[in-house]
């Protein structure tokens, strides 16, 4: 089969892409490793940034999200049993918007199947061919056919496992990691929220975040030893351990209720600045994995592929590749600026193994600050709300039409 992209993966990178594409009249082929159903019920954390939320309404997916969506014009900073609110209108007139990614991932799919498009889902062995090149080729297989896709173009947007990074030749890669000494315990609780916005608290024992889903799904975490095992926590340990992190000391807040879901999950930061690499372009957690402390996943994924969809609009309509070629440097300069919050947050609220009482002092002096300076609280509400696409050095914007 031809056609002008070939796409691996359908996640919120891909399907963007292919969507943005698609209104401009070039078409794409998305693979998939896995199914339909599989993609739509894994429950992921979802927190928009205010340039991913403009992005959803500028083409046209914005319905379902102002229905089940939350704005939250806030976070809460918590320490020493104390509780602080960093305003974010009143310091960015900006907001966030909690939507799970697999509600975007929904929207997505359902736009791009009712305009037809070509997405194979349960792909197996997909190898990319001759990207050095002006004709690129992927081959996979479905159900035991084996398939080719002929394209000008290939797509990278199948996470830090997928194939497409793998395929640069290993000493063109220029990759920077950092591996975190803690981890996450995740939960899925069939109970109230906790808390009308999202909770980020700071305690000796270590970190909890607490999130919500929906009115009676809700999403916690706690702080754990990276390689902590989920065996050790039952349900009771998990819940008095939230409660000893959380609670405000002025009775009962957390409320208990049924644990869907656990997992421990380890905590990194990666960046493979070969973002551009022949025909290949790599976008989303192929390219870079933050911390979820900042909540800049896919919001870096969203802006990845603003920046890639234009640049390949403008080739195509227009036969200019200035932007197109321009994609690894304008994406490189949001991912780590997305990088330095992330791992800011992530020193801020996680007391480290083994750190010293004079260390600890230190940290709770900085959320002291924080909370009491609004050119930090400032600082903060700009990069959590999302920084804008820098186009050019000096020239920034959140989307170019």
């Amino acid at each position: 089969m031809n056609t002008k992209i070939a796409i691996i993966g359908a996640g919120p990178a891909g399907l963007m892409l292919s969507h943005l594409l698609a209104q401009k009249g070039i078409d794409s082929v998305i693979l998939e490793r896995r199914s339909q159903k599989d993609i739509e019920e894994t429950v992921r954390a979802g927190v928009l940034e205010q340039g991913t939320i403009e992005l959803m309404r500028s083409v046209g997916l914005e319905e379902r999200m102002n229905q089940i969506g939350y704005k939250h014009e806030g976070i809460n900073i918590q320490f020493n049993q104390e509780r602080h609110r960093i305003d974010f209108p009143s310091l960015t007139n900006q907001e966030v918007m909690v939507y799970p990614q697999h509600e975007v991932i929904k929207d997505l799919l359902n736009a791009r199947q009712k305009e037809g498009a070509s997405i194979y889902f349960e792909v197996e062995e997909v190898e990319l061919f001759d990207i050095e090149s002006k004709t690129p080729s992927v081959e996979f297989t479905q159900y035991g056919e084996r398939y080719s896709i002929h394209c000008d173009y290939i797509a990278g947007c199948d996470g830090f496992h997928g194939p497409s990074r793998k395929a640069i030749p290993s000493e063109q890669l220029k990759e920077y990691e950092h591996t975190y000494d803690h981890g996450w315990l995740g939960i899925l609780a069939e109970t109230a929220p906790a808390s009308e916005e999202l909770v980020y608290t700071h305690h000796p024992n270590g970190f909890a975040l607490l999130s919500t889903r929906t009115p009676t799904l809700q999403r916690f975490y706690l702080q754990v030893d990276r390689t902590d095992h989920i065996d050790n926590w039952s349900d009771e340990r998990i819940w008095e351990e939230l409660r000893t992190r959380v609670d405000l000391g002025n009775g009962p807040e957390l409320q208990e209720g049924r644990i869907t879901s656990k997992n421990i999950v380890a905590m990194k930061s990666y960046v493979c600045e070969t973002m551009h690499y022949g025909s290949l372009f790599l976008a989303g957690d192929a390219a870079h994995i933050v911390p979820p402390t900042g909540a800049k996943g896919m919001n870096l994924a969203m802006s990845d592929v603003q920046v890639l969809a234009q640049g390949l609009i403008e080739y195509y309509q227009d036969n200019r590749e200035e932007l197109l070629n321009s994609y690894e440097a304008i994406a490189l300069r949001r991912v780590w600026k997305a990088q330095r919050f992330s791992a800011f947050m992530t020193k801020l609220l996680h007391p480290e193994q083994g750190a010293s009482p004079y260390e600890l002092r230190l940290q709770e002096s900085e959320l002291d600050y924080l909370v009491s300076s609004k050119a930090a609280q400032q600082s903060l509400a700009e990069n959590y709300t999302g920084l804008p696409i820098e186009w050019e050095k000096g020239k920034k914007d959140t989307i170019l039409s």
